[in-house]
Parts: structure tokens; sequence; C-alpha cells
């Protein structure tokens, strides 16, 4: 039976892709892409941070492994079930949180905040992602430092194609993808195969440049912001892997700024594999 509900609300879809999204392989890069992470940030040791969209806590568990206070939140029940059953497993104290992340705040807590795997840009109304950003915002503490980490417009324009397939565990993604409206949206449809099952998954989205994705964030409070081709540093050049924000708290700044236009509130959100539209 077919929903009004948003395609990101739909607890059917990432039940379904969550073994082609969470692959063993993508596990395996997990300590890598954190230790990048602490070498952009370099946060106190054992401080706070917060694990935005923070799926079955991939990211989550292995930042507790490492010393930090860590906070996981994400809207969807099933991955905050995974990701509590292996903390327990490991013995991690990790909290993990069933939230929104429009909704979810919590002041001057977090040292570090991270938004990584493309988990930014899901909503269809852009003064959603203004509210993420300013939720970010006000949880971290002064000084406090914001990673992002997701897929530029400028590689997405590089690396595209307009159909692609892939197969993880003997299950097929095959993936058609249109760019509209000026290379502000992106229009995808995902067809699952699994064993005689055959899914449908529709959605579309807004993509970032790196000087969009530096206005929104900067508008919404930050300061200083750096963009990165990489979560090891590269820059962001014609060889940029992933469009990296690494945005710092300024101390005394509590509000966002006022105004956008446009161009800052494109919206980069799904999932790209080989440099080509998966998470």
């Amino acid at each position: 039976m077919r929903t009004n509900k948003p395609w990101h609300e739909d607890d059917a879809l990432w039940r379904d892709l969550g073994p082609m999204l969470f692959s063993e392989g993508r596990w395996q890069k997990t300590p890598e892409e954190v230790g990048h992470v602490l070498a952009l940030a370099a946060p106190e040791a054992g401080g706070a941070v917060l694990d935005l969209c923070c799926g079955p806590g991939r990211h989550s568990l292995e930042f507790a492994r490492r010393g930090f206070r860590v906070t996981g939140v994400d809207r969807t029940r099933r991955y905050l079930a995974e990701a509590r059953r292996r903390a327990r497993a490991e013995g991690l104290a990790v909290e993990f949180v069933l939230d929104d992340a429009r909704r979810f705040r919590r002041p001057g807590a977090f040292d570090l905040a991270v938004n990584l795997y493309t988990s930014f840009g899901f909503f269809e109304d852009p003064a959603d992602q203004r509210r993420v950003l300013a939720g970010i915002h006000a949880s971290l503490k002064p000084g406090g430092t914001l990673v992002m980490e997701l897929m530029g417009k400028e590689i997405l324009a590089r690396v595209f194609r307009e159909r692609t397939w892939d197969e993880v565990d003997g299950r097929i993604l095959l993936e058609e993808r249109h760019v509209t409206a000026d290379w502000s949206i992106i229009e995808n449809r995902w067809i699952l195969l699994d064993g005689d099952r055959r899914r449908v998954f529709r959605f579309r989205h807004w993509i970032y440049s790196a000087a969009e994705l530096t206005a929104l964030v900067r508008a919404s409070g930050f300061g200083g912001v750096e963009i990165r081709g990489s979560l090891a540093g590269a820059p962001y050049d014609h060889k940029a892997q992933r469009l990296v924000a690494v945005a710092r708290k300024e101390a005394g700044k509590s509000r966002p700024t006022k105004g956008f236009s446009r161009k800052e509130n494109a919206i980069s959100c799904i999932t790209f594999r080989n440099g080509i539209m998966t998470k």
C-alpha cells in the first residue's frame, strides 16, 4: 500500500537496503575513517561526540572504543536496536537516541559533532536542512567542531553515470539517476533484486557544491569552514573523492545567521559507492 510519507521515513527502505549500505566491507573501513575525523577535528581525549544520523552505530561504536563519550542519534528503530546490540556485545557505554535530526538539540553538550556517510540533506524543504545545522550548532560547546562528509556536486559531475549496478552478498542493486533543475536536483530509482524478490525505491534530493555547502554552514552560525576532498584531508580539487566540511563554533556564537539564498539551500542527499550514488 502506498503512503504519502517522505522516502526517508520509509522503514522498509532502510530495512531492505541496510545490507547493501552497511556491508561488512563498509564496517571494516570504519576505524580508518574515524581516525581521519579525529585528525581533522583534534578534539580533547575523552570528549563528548555527537553522531547525528548514526544508523547502526558504525562510527559511534568506534569513537567509544577510543574512549570518547558518544551519543548516536537516528530515526530508524531497527538501526538503533542493532547499534545497542553491538555496544552490549563489546561492553561499550554509548547513548543511542531515537529522534529526528531536525529536532534533536542538546545545548552546549558536545565537543565534536559528525554527520558522515552522506547523511545530510534528506528533506524536501530547505528550511529543514537549516534546522539540522542550527541544532548541531546549538549542541556544540563554544570551540566545538562539526565534520560533515558527503558527495560533492563537482565530484558527481565528474563521475556521473545514468545507470549502474552493484552486487553485495548475492543481492543486486540497479541504480538509475537523472539530474534536473539546472544541476540542483537528482532523481533516483533503485531496484533491489534479492532472490525472487524485486523492490523499487524512488527518491529525489538536492546536491551541493563546495561553495554552496560552505555558505549554508556559515549561515547556520559557524565561523571558519574548511573544505577537504576526503576524510584523509586531501584538497578539494579535480581529484577529490568526497566533499568534507570542517566547521568551528566560535566562542560567543549562539544564533545562526538569518537569510539564505536558494543556492545556499541546495541539498546533497543519498548515497554513493565508488563515487556513484550509494551510501
